[in-house]
């Protein structure tokens, strides 16, 4: 129940969805004057939420640093953190990623140079998905394609939220007799590396962050990214805004 009403709220408080409903506001308005100045705030609020350069400062000023793949410590395990994956695209010969791919292709690399040694994915079915596959199960089966062997890949695939990841994570680690007292590299994309680096700390486990996946690019003075509004924009602000409540939620019901 939690899980859909968290995802209920944070649609109302999508930024697009805020613009529609004051846009319909001016439009069903009576008064043709106070309905202008509705309209107004609509149109305001539109151009700000879909500028590329505002919404990058905004990316830029939450997601956390870029690291190098020197600056991370060798560890046993890099927890990877799913979410990656088109689960509305049945096939049984590949997998179909989304955005935040770098989430397992960065955690392949650490692998590969030996940064760690093994790989758990945390990440089930999400919601109402159409694959019968767990997101875990299916990125598993897309790291053997690349040769690494499965002894070195943990899958949980119960959680559906970032809570979820955390908690299921740890009972999976105390279950196949884990130490949970050393370090994990944590990777997730860098907006949604906050919450999830909270979650983890909150059930005891002790991860060092390792956050893919940029939203976020280098400033740039052109006129397009200072004038041209655009849906990016404002796709990246109801990312961050989600991830906002989110935290505040998780805050309230001691989730972080």
């Amino acid at each position: 129940m939690f899980f859909y009403l968290s995802q209920f709220l944070s649609f109302l408080a999508m930024p697009l969805t805020l613009v529609i409903l004051v846009l319909l506001a001016a439009f069903f308005y009576i008064p043709k004057s106070k309905g202008r100045k509705i309209l107004g705030i609509g149109i305001v609020l539109l151009l700000l939420f879909s500028n590329p350069f505002l919404s990058n400062l905004a990316l830029l000023a939450w997601e956390p640093p870029y690291k190098s793949f020197d600056e991370i410590p060798s560890s046993e395990i890099g927890i990877v953190l799913t979410g990656v994956t088109n689960l509305n695209k049945t096939a049984t010969d590949r997998t179909f990623f989304g955005r935040g791919a770098d989430r397992i292709t960065q955690a392949l690399q650490l692998y590969r140079i030996g940064k760690i040694k093994k790989i758990l994915i945390t990440g089930g079915q999400g919601l109402n998905p159409t694959n019968t596959y767990s997101e875990a199960e299916l990125l598993k089966r897309f790291l053997m394609m690349t040769g690494m062997p499965e002894a070195d890949i943990l899958i949980e695939e119960k959680s559906v939220n970032t809570r979820e990841n955390a908690l299921f994570t740890k009972e999976f680690l105390e279950k196949e007799g884990i130490a949970t007292q050393q370090e994990f590299v944590l990777i997730t994309s860098a907006f949604h590396m906050p919450r999830s680096k909270k979650c983890f700390d909150k059930v005891g486990l002790n991860t060092i962050p390792f956050p893919v996946d940029y939203y976020s690019h280098d400033v740039k003075y052109d006129l397009p990214s200072l004038l041209y509004p655009g849906p990016w924009a404002i796709f990246s602000w109801q990312l961050l805004v989600k991830e906002w409540i989110g935290l505040v939620v998780y805050r309230l019901v001691g989730y972080n």
